[in-house]
C-alpha cells in the first residue's frame, strides 16, 4: 500500500434478528425531541414503525414526525425537514428506512442550524458545517448504500437538473446504526435488487483504481465474491436470512471507507448514474447498472492490468491461451450475465433517457479523476450513447 491515510469510523453498529432492543440504550445518550424520519410509509405496514415508536415513548421521546421522504431525497424536502428540526428544537433524529432515509437525516442535520442555503453551501461549494449538527442515529431496512456507516449525503435538485452527493467527515456519520436482516426481507424484489447492484458498484467504483498492490484491493475481491454468491441465493429465495444478512453486512462495508484506504478511488459510474437519475428519477442501483458495463469497457484499456486481475479472482476467469485483452473482455462479459440474472436494468433508455436528453446529461455529470481514464465530455456523450 504506497497511500499515507489516518482511518476512524465514528459509527457503532447493532447487527442480528433482535438488534432493535439496543436503540432503548443509544436513546439515553440524547435529549427529548426526536425527529423520526422515514420514506414512503412501508414501515408501517411492515410493523417496524410500530415497534420503533413503542421504543421512543418507553424513553419518554417527544416524536416529531417526518415522513414521505423520497427515494431520491429532493432539495425542497431538504428544505421542509430542516424547518421541522429547527422549528422543533430537535435534539435527535432517527432515520428508520433505508440509504436515501439516512443520506436525508445527515443533510437535515447539517442544515437546520446552517445561516447559508445548505445547497449552495455543501453541494455547490461543498464546504464542512460550520454549526450546530444533529446527531444521527439510523434504523436500516435497505441494504445498499452504506449510508448507515458514512457521512454521505446525496440530494436531488428538479430545477437545476443536478443529483449532488456531499461526504461530510465524522462529525455527521450516524453515532449509531441498526441492522436487522429481517427488516430488508418486506422490499419488492426490485428494490432488493438495485440495492444489490449498488453494493457491487460502490466496490467497483474503489477496485478500480491504483497499481499497487493493496491490501484494499483484496478485501474488495472478497466482498465481490460474497455479493455475487449471496444475490444469486436471494434472487431465488428472497427470505434466505443468511444470504440476506450477508448482503446486508457487505452493504455496510462497501462504503464505510475502509476499502478505500490507500486508494484513489474512481466513483465516475456515480457521477453518470446520478446525472441520469437527475433527470429521470430513477432507482440509483438501476442507473449504475444501466451505465456500468458500457464504462468499464471504455476504461479497460487504461487499467489493463486491473481488469485481468478482476476476471481471474473475481470471475473464476482461465487466462490459460488468451491475451490480456480477452481475459478481461471475458471478466466483464461475466460480470453482464451476473447482472442480467439478477434483472437489472441494462440500459438508459428503460429508465425513460432519450437520444435528446444525452448531452443535458453529459453538461451534469461531474468529471472526476481518480480512476484510469479522466473522461471528456464527448467520451461522457459516447458511454452515455453506447448505454441507450
Amino acid at each position: 500500500m504506497l497511500g499515507n491515510f489516518s482511518y476512524k469510523n465514528a459509527t457503532k453498529l447493532y447487527f442480528g434478528d433482535d438488534s432493535l432492543k439496543y436503540l432503548n440504550e443509544e436513546l439515553k445518550q440524547y435529549g427529548k425531541n426526536v425527529q423520526l424520519i422515514y420514506g414512503g410509509g412501508s414501515i408501517k405496514k411492515n410493523g417496524i414503525y410500530d415497534s420503533v415508536v413503542e421504543i421512543l415513548k418507553a424513553n419518554g421521546k417527544n416524536i416529531v414526525e417526518d415522513g414521505g421522504v423520497m427515494p431520491n431525497p429532493t432539495l425542497e424536502k431538504l428544505y421542509e425537514g430542516a424547518k421541522i428540526a429547527k422549528e422543533n428544537h430537535v435534539d435527535f433524529i432517527l432515520a428508520v428506512g433505508g440509504g436515501s432515509v439516512c443520506d436525508y437525516a445527515k443533510a437535515v442535520a447539517v442544515s437546520a442550524h446552517c445561516d447559508e442555503d445548505p445547497w449552495d453551501k455543501y453541494y455547490i461549494r461543498f464546504e464542512e458545517p460550520s454549526c450546530e449538527i444533529i446527531p444521527v442515529g439510523c434504523v436500516l431496512t435497505m441494504a445498499g448504500t452504506g449510508s448507515e456507516m458514512n457521512g454521505g449525503a446525496v440530494i436531488t435538485n428538479h430545477k437545476a437538473k443536478l443529483k449532488v452527493g456531499h461526504v461530510f467527515g465524522e462529525e455527521v456519520m450516524p453515532k449509531f446504526s441498526i441492522l436487522n436482516p429481517k427488516f430488508t426481507m418486506s422490499l419488492p424484489k426490485k428494490q432488493m435488487i438495485a440495492g444489490i447492484y449498488d453494493i457491487f458498484s460502490h466496490i467497483c467504483e474503489q477496485y478500480f483504481s491504483g497499481e499497487d498492490d493493496n491490501t484494499s484491493d483484496y478485501l474488495a475481491e472478497a466482498l465481490m465474491k460474497s455479493v455475487i454468491h449471496s444475490s444469486l441465493i436471494a434472487i431465488d429465495n428472497s427470505q434466505d436470512y443468511e444470504a440476506r444478512s450477508n448482503i446486508m453486512w457487505s452493504a455496510t462495508w462497501a462504503l464505510n471507507t475502509l476499502i478505500s484506504m490507500g486508494k484513489t478511488t474512481d466513483w465516475m459510474v456515480h457521477m453518470l448514474g446520478h446525472s441520469v437519475g437527475a433527470y429521470t428519477d430513477a432507482i440509483h442501483g438501476m442507473s449504475l447498472a444501466a451505465v456500468s458495463i458500457p464504462y468499464y469497457r471504455y476504461i479497460m484499456p487504461y487499467g489493463l492490468k486491473k481488469f485481468v486481475r478482476f476476471a481471474k479472482e473475481v470471475w473464476g476467469v482461465n487466462p490459460d491461451g488468451k491475451s490480456d485483452e480477452e481475459t478481461a473482455n471475458e471478466g466483464l462479459s461475466k460480470m453482464e450475465e451476473w447482472m442480467k440474472k439478477l434483472g437489472v436494468t441494462m440500459k438508459i433508455s428503460e429508465l425513460g433517457v432519450t437520444e435528446e436528453m444525452i448531452e443535458k446529461i453529459a453538461d451534469g455529470t461531474m468529471i472526476l479523476n481518480g480512476g484510469y481514464k479522466q473522461l471528456t465530455r464527448d467520451e461522457i456523450i459516447a458511454i452515455l450513447k453506447e448505454s441507450l
